[in-house]
Parts: C-alpha cells; structure tokens; sequence
C-alpha cells in the first residue's frame, strides 16, 4: 500500500468518526474498514405492509401500519491496499425490508459512484446517497409492500443473475442479484417484530431529546423527564404525575388512573404508573385494581378461611366455593363449612324474616311512620334515641334507617350499567361518569358510551336527547 493510499483512508475514518454518532459508523479495530448504518428519513404517515408472496411459503403472518422509522440499510465494508487510488472499498449491503432485488440496485449505485469519484475517497458520498436518495432512487413512496420469499440463506445468490420467483415493489424491475446484498429476515413474524421494536425505540429516543411543557406545574423539561400518553398525545412531567397518582393510590381510586387533563379518557399503563410510583406502591395499586375488578364481577366470592381469603369463582347456579389456596369447600350463603342438601340455616332465617315482615311487620307500618321514626331517631339526643330504641328496637330503628336512604336513592339515583354503583345526576347534560369504575353512560337509557366519542350516541338516537331534563 502507497503511504498516499495509507494517509487518505486513516484521514477519511478519522473524517467519518468525527462527524457521525457510533449509531452511525463503528470503526474495526483489527482491519481498515466498519460498518456504517443509514436510517431513513420516512415522509408523513408512511404506511407500510408485510405479506409473503411465495404459494410455498408455511408463514401466515402479515402486518399494515403507520410507522415513523424503518431499521437501518447496514454497509459493512473493507478497505483494501489499492483504496482510493485503484481500488474500491469491498463490502456488503444488508437490510430487513429491502428485496435483495432492491439491494442489488443500491449495490450497482455505489458501483457507479465510486466510479464518478475516479479514484477519490467515497465513503462520505456512499453514505450520503443511502441516507437521501434511497427512497427516491428505489421509487419508494407511502403504501410500501415488504413482499418476502424464502428465509435465511435463500435470500442470498452467490453470482450475479435472475431471478423469477420473487418481486419486489420498487419500479425498477430488474430483477438481479448480488452476492453482496443480503435481505437479513428469518421469517416474516421476526421482521414485524423488529419494524415494531425499531420504531417504537427510535420514537423513544425523539421524545427524550425534546423539551416539553407540562400543564400541570408549567415549566418545560425534556421528554426524558416526562410521560406521553399514546391516546390523547398528552404530555405531564414524572414528578407532577408521580404526586398525582400517590394520592390516588393511597385514597383506593385505582380506577381512574387516567391522563390529568379535564374530559379526557386516556388511562396510564401499568408499566407507566410502576415507573413513576415505585414498586412498594405499584404493588399496593396492583393489588387494589384486582381486588376492585374481583368485586365487580357478581360470581366471585372470598375464602371465608382467616388469613386466607382468596378469590374463588362460583359455578352458575350453585351454592358451593371451593379455595384454589387452601381446598376449604364452603357454602357461599353462610360462609360455613358446604353442608350439600342440608338446609342452609342462613337462607331459611331470610325466607323466614320475609315471611314475618309479609305478615306482621310492615304491612302495619306506612312509608310516613318510617320516615317520622328516622326523623325522630336522627334528631335525637343520646337519651333520646336510647328511648326510641327501647320503645321500638333496634331492629326497627336501623331499618327504618335504611327504608329511608333506600327510597331516597330509587327516586334521585340510578345504577351504573357497568359496576352498579348508584349515580346521582345533579344538573348537566345527560352523559354521566360512574366515579368508581370511569364508565361513561347515557342517563335516560343507561347505554354504555363510547370512549373515543362518548357524545355520538347523542347524535344517533332520537330518544335520547343530551340536554333533556
């Protein structure tokens, strides 16, 4: 090798080190040469699909999706002694969502480059060329189709010919083939796998770079520093989040973990919430979001068992839980040890106070004697409410108690129609949301609404009108 020769590729190395991140370009540490990674700067809403296009192939997976980033076109190459003067850097060109048609075009540009240099350094151009012009030279615009043929090995030729079994997108349509382009993919659900990840780390990375202003305590700080919601695109700093939801947390409203904006549904991930609370907390709104989703669903009991107390799903119809933890079969009306067809002494105490209250009790009392006791009862002192509960009993007293608040909530609350948890409306338009479980629905028909539009079904349906009293 001339000293000439020498001088430039150390010079062109030293050039590409200082320019590029090690992202970018990694230098070899034992031979004249690297590799260099090109990621593309996609246009708006780059919509790209992934099929197979082989009748022999056995995958069944595909996928179609806006992405922002796309894995790099990896260029490793090699400098040999002739390099610049006469000879070209050897290398090859490899990529995951690229035909090796495709790369085998990209190849002969490089080819032609270095000859238009003549004998001049090409790296900083060949690198140039792939970031800017690859999309434009392969004719690659938004729909994109990844179409695939054959994995692993039998996405490489050894020679240069034709091929008449695979296609690729792009309109050049020479299909040829080069031993120094490689389609990287082992199967089609691996490259899915790898578009996704890339995309999402590389969006990652945008985001921390950025700054960002948090609406909740106005200062700006780096995306780093902050949580994005997905949904609505909401950005809150770590620590004004972290302060919300701990006390959330430690109040029990694990459901309603959602983006700090007014009006807007986006919930928190778990992965987001364990980051910004800690595990010990996590660990309490874990068990508190289960223990909340466990007593909304109607067929689960809790192990009677002190100390035990696991959940246990009921059988339709049946009377009968048996623990998964400790095996104890019980009766799920009186907690008791399951006694089979023996009567359960706490159903015949209810159908026999039934029967008594039928007969004897309230049919001689009015709605109004009810409501003058209460009265009377919650107006008291403490002698005077020991004299009504000796005149009347406490059995009397409590519910008449109860009688009272239950026909207050039948004539000013309903249900909601997800968890039943009783809803008062209070004034307002008649889209509700239920404060335990975050459900929104309508008032006069109690529909479920939607939470991407929750005002539609308003629009739709002519008996429900929003502002109807």
């Amino acid at each position: 090798m001339s000293r000439e020769d020498k001088e430039e590729q150390e010079d062109e190395l030293l050039a590409l080190t200082s320019i590029y991140s090690e992202d970018e370009f990694k230098r070899s540490e034992t031979a004249p040469g690297g590799e260099i990674c090109v990621c593309l700067d996609l246009p708006p809403n780059f919509n790209v699909a992934i099929k197979s296009d082989c009748a022999s192939n056995e995958y069944t997976e595909s996928f179609e999706g806006i992405v922002s980033f796309l894995p790099p076109i990896i260029l490793n190459f090699e400098l040999p002694p002739g390099y610049p003067s006469t000879k070209p850097p050897a290398f090859k060109l490899s990529c995951k969502w690229l035909s090796p048609s495709q790369l085998a075009q990209l190849c002969q540009r490089l080819d032609d480059l270095w000859e238009e240099y003549a004998g001049g350094v090409v790296l900083f151009a060949w690198m140039q060329f792939l970031k800017e012009e690859t999309l434009e030279y392969l004719k690659i615009n938004s729909p994109y189709e990844i179409q695939v043929c054959g994995f692993g090995s039998q996405s490489i030729k050894n020679n240069l010919g034709e091929c008449d079994t695979c296609s690729a997108t792009g309109p050049a349509q020479a299909e040829i083939w080069d031993n120094r382009a490689i389609q990287d993919m082992e199967s089609v659900s691996a490259i899915i796998k790898c578009i996704l990840d890339f995309n999402e780390t590389q969006q990652k990375k945008c985001f921390d770079s950025k700054p960002y202003m948090c609406n909740i305590c106005f200062s700006e700080k780096l995306g780093s520093e902050c949580t994005h919601f997905k949904d609505c695109q909401h950005v809150y700093c770590n620590e004004c989040l972290k302060d919300y939801y701990t006390v959330q947390i430690q109040d029990g409203q694990v459901q309603a973990l959602n983006c700090p904006e007014q009006k807007c549904p986006s919930v928190a991930t778990p992965a987001q919430v364990k980051v910004l609370v800690g595990e010990e907390l996590f660990s309490r709104y874990d068990r508190l979001l289960l223990q909340s989703s466990l007593d909304l669903m109607a067929d689960v009991v809790y192990c009677p068992r002190q100390g035990c107390e696991t959940p246990v799903m009921l059988e339709p119809g049946g009377t009968m839980g048996i623990c998964s933890n400790c095996s104890y079969a019980f009766c799920t009306l009186c907690k008791m040890a399951y006694h089979g067809v023996a009567n359960c002494y706490i159903k015949e105490k209810i159908i026999s106070a039934s029967d008594e209250d039928q007969e004897a009790g309230e049919a001689e009392w009015t709605p109004e004697d009810f409501s003058y006791v209460r009265d009377e009862f919650l107006a008291a002192d403490k002698a005077g409410k020991k004299l009504l509960v000796e005149e009347y009993g406490m059995e009397f007293i409590k519910k008449a108690v109860d009688k009272e608040s239950t026909e207050w909530l039948k004539m000013n609350c309903k249900s909601c129609p997800y968890c039943s948890a009783k809803v008062q409306k209070n004034g307002g338009c008649n889209m509700m949301l239920c404060i335990k479980c975050r459900t929104s629905f309508c008032w006069l028909c109690l529909t479920v609404l939607t939470k991407t539009n929750c005002y539609s079904h308003f629009n739709e349906s002519l008996s429900c009108d929003q502002y109807a009293l």
